[in-house]
């Protein structure tokens, strides 16, 4: 008799955790990579394209190239979310518009679909972009390289400083955190079921299980916070995280000037080619 096959765990997204390695993207600067991914997303805000598109995903692709991104590292799909892609194609393909095809003497107009496509081709270009900086940044570079660019903002007297702390805390909080409630989850999972007779106390005891594990998760944040508390006084103070010297350097503004010659090349496309076609 055979063993039964093992079912294959699906792979999740890890996000805040840089894949180690020392390629061109690893040495570019945080700050660098922070003001390409907010010029491009102005890009895509205003010229959502095809073209646009197009070029910033070949731009993805040529940076986890670079930067040697194992495909390993990529989420499993669930099966659902192509349920739902499958259901909003259809439910667009109902919109009509330009092109229209013939099938057999129905006429039926793909607009809808396509406009569907490209948002969802925008999406994910979008959240390319954001877990390419998070594969390939340090969080500990994140808060100087928010102070450095931050810094015109504090002749208005805006605490950047703060801020660059609160939000490198926060980025560093975020996969402990996560991993915390995973770990609840599964001690959750693994107490003794006992099924009430009656529906209401089935859900007076669903209410009940909710309230522990929500108190559950606040006593660990607190508990990590108050490590997290202890071990940025040992180092200095919170002071010290957005102090460290953070400047672009020469391969910097190479990545600039690439970026800035392939989006100009897409965006003169659009305006031209593409906008004359459509």
């Amino acid at each position: 008799m055979t063993a039964p096959a093992t079912r294959r765990q699906p792979k999740p997204l890890v996000l805040l955790r840089p894949v180690p390695g020392d390629s061109v993207i690893h040495r570019l600067w945080a700050g660098s990579k922070l003001a390409i991914v907010a010029g491009i997303g102005v890009l895509l805000t205003f010229y959502p394209g095809w073209v646009p598109i197009g070029a910033v995903a070949a731009l993805v692709l040529t940076a986890a190239w670079l930067a040697r991104i194992p495909r390993g590292v990529l989420p499993t799909i669930p099966g659902w979310l192509w349920v739902l892609l499958l259901l909003g194609g259809v439910t667009a393909t109902f919109a009509g518009g330009d092109p229209i095809i013939a099938v057999g003497s129905v006429d039926v107009g793909l607009g809808g679909l396509l406009n569907f496509l490209r948002i969802t081709a925008l999406s994910i270009v979008l959240l390319g972009l954001g877990v390419m900086v998070s594969w390939t940044t340090n969080v500990a570079e994140i808060a100087p390289a928010v102070a450095t660019l931050g810094r015109p903002l504090r002749l208005l007297r805006i605490p950047v400083d703060e801020w660059a702390v609160a939000l490198t805390l926060a980025l560093r909080a975020f996969p402990m955190l996560i991993d915390e409630f995973r770990v609840l989850y599964a001690a959750r999972r693994l107490r003794p079921k006992v099924r009430p007779p009656s529906r209401r106390g089935r859900h007076r005891r669903w209410w009940l299980e909710a309230i522990d594990l929500l108190a559950a998760a606040i006593i660990v944040a607190l508990r990590r916070a108050d490590e997290m508390g202890d071990a940025i006084t040992a180092r200095g103070g919170a002071g010290q995280i957005s102090a460290m010297p953070s400047r672009p350097k020469r391969i910097d503004w190479v990545a600039f000037s690439i970026v800035a010659v392939v989006c100009g090349a897409a965006l003169a496309l659009e305006l031209t080619v593409a906008g004359t076609s459509g």
